[in-house]
């Protein structure tokens, strides 16, 4: 079993990609699999490290778009970032 996947399963984390808007939490990991945006897993993952989607870091879901949900605005430390649900569902949060 990864380190990850033990992270994943000794705490309740929840997919950032499923809380609502006003949701606080904190990153406890990134696990990427084949989800359907598009880019291969390695180049998701190292793109929300280089966004700032780092274990430990402090995150907010700030707004929600009108249709779907979806994207979300999330502030990540001091940072606003925009970011699809799909994509965030690769962010573990408790």
């Amino acid at each position: 079993m990864s380190r990850d996947s033990q992270i994943a399963a000794s705490k309740p984390c929840l997919p950032l990609g499923r809380a609502l808007a006003g949701f606080r939490g904190r990153i406890e990991a990134i696990l990427v699999g084949n989800d359907k945006s598009g880019l291969p897993p390695d180049e998701l993952e190292r793109r929300l490290i280089e966004l700032g989607f780092v274990e430990g870091a402090s995150v907010e879901i700030l707004h929600e778009g009108a249709f779907g949900r979806d994207p979300i605005a999330v502030r990540i430390d001091q940072a606003t970032v925009a970011l699809r649900r799909r994509e965030a569902m690769a962010i573990l949060v408790t």
